[in-house]
């Protein structure tokens, strides 16, 4: 069993970044999902189920993987704006 966690900003993107990710339905500054999951496409299958991500774009990043039965730090989250 691991932790899947997707993240994505769009804090200091512009124009010139056409082929960014857009990984929630809705506009966003900011996005992050964590799944429990066996693997990363029970993820996939319990994020579809969720709602408002897209799926596809969510498959373009790497997501951080945390394996349950190790210590770890599980999230942090810095803004500066």
């Amino acid at each position: 069993m691991n932790i899947y966690i997707w993240r994505h900003s769009k804090f200091l993107s512009s124009w010139s970044m056409f082929d960014e990710p857009h990984v929630y339905r809705d506009n966003y500054l900011q996005a992050e999902i964590a799944v429990l999951a066996e693997s990363e496409e029970q993820a996939f299958d319990m994020i579809q189920k969720d709602g408002p991500w897209n799926i596809a774009e969510l498959q373009r990043i790497e997501p951080i993987v945390l394996d349950v039965k190790h210590p770890a730090v599980i999230s942090r989250f810095v803004n500066f704006g």
